[in-house]
């Protein structure tokens, strides 16, 4: 059991008939404001008896209040330090200055309102303890992002001048990144450069979209289709910017939504034959990353092997394969 999973009896008679929001108010020493104690029991942070309940509960002898002080303390204090999260990192490379991660698909970068404890910052908590840069105190380590369906390599800063040193790199574009993607359609052009605007579809979504005219941030997308099959295309894409969704938005612009990306249509350029191949979301790899050491100024460079994509890339880049020797 997590062992800041706590659990109060009710033994006290002057208890007996308290709100529930009262007595948590008075155990907590007025640390936090009812309206805060009140939300938290509203977002089944606090149970009683192993059930949710509301504020105005009144507490009977010998009941038991649950609550996980961890998932508590971030509720309330939302800008608190992040808790570490035991989980196997793929690690390239690492040494005193930096690592080198294989992100798995479904993990986010960093945390979110939606997930703040299985990140890949929690995770790397974990392993590095405190040796991380803390420019970004609620993002340690984190030097550039993947989108959370999006697998593959990123940069991890140990210290702030490696951080510094990595993210001018990145900046300037001096650090290489390189992706592959199994795209939807018809490429016309084998070869070529998107060079559109992107601008969020709705104030504050994370959704993207190509912006009007004059409008916008600057994007540009390289691509080359190295591999086609009947309805798809194998696919490899470097940013020479790095917005948010960036190849995902401009793949889609021009009719070639990436594999399961729901988000920018690629459900209606599904065929037939790609309906029971079950991906979750986009099939798009981060497979070369290169940089300069902020140390050793020594060219670094990783590849990730086909057999190191994810799970989804793998099947259905096979599946595809296997369709085109018929």
């Amino acid at each position: 059991m997590n062992k800041n999973f706590k659990i109060i009896q009710i033994n006290n008679e002057n208890d007996i008939q308290k709100r529930l929001d009262i007595f948590l108010v008075e155990f907590f020493e007025n640390k936090f404001p009812r309206a805060k104690i009140v939300s938290a029991i509203e977002k089944e942070l606090f149970h009683i008896n192993k059930k949710t309940t509301k504020p105005s509960h009144k507490l009977k002898l010998n009941d038991l209040i649950e609550f996980d002080l961890d998932k508590l303390n971030l509720f309330l204090n939302p800008d608190m330090t992040l808790i570490a999260w035991d989980f196997k990192l793929d690690i390239k490379y690492e040494d005193d200055d930096l690592l080198v991660i294989n992100k798995p698909k479904e993990m986010l970068t960093h945390p979110t309102k939606y997930d703040r404890e299985h990140t890949l910052c929690n995770a790397l908590l974990n392993h590095c303890k405190d040796n991380l840069s803390n420019i970004d105190p609620d993002r340690p380590g984190i030097i550039h992002r993947l989108d959370k369906n999006t697998a593959g390599l990123i940069i991890v800063a140990k210290n702030n001048e490696a951080h510094e040193i990595l993210s001018q790199q990145i900046k300037e574009k001096i650090a290489k990144r390189k992706y592959l993607a199994i795209a939807l359609g018809e490429f016309k052009e084998k070869q070529g450069i998107i060079n559109k605007p992107l601008i969020h579809y709705l104030k504050d979504d994370v959704k993207m979209t190509i912006a009007k005219e004059n409008e916008g941030l600057n994007a540009i997308t390289h691509y080359n289709v190295l591999e086609e099959y009947k309805g798809a295309s194998l696919v490899e894409l470097e940013l020479k910017t790095g917005r948010t969704h960036q190849i995902r938005v401009h793949l889609a612009s021009q009719n070639n939504p990436i594999f399961g990306d729901s988000l920018y249509g690629a459900k209606s350029f599904m065929r037939n034959e790609f309906y029971n191949l079950k991906t979750t979301e986009q099939l798009l790899q981060a497979y070369y990353i290169s940089f300069i050491h902020p140390k050793t100024n020594k060219t670094m460079e990783f590849e990730l092997k086909e057999c190191e994509f994810s799970k989804d890339f793998i099947k259905v880049l096979n599946f595809l394969r296997s369709k085109n020797e018929h």
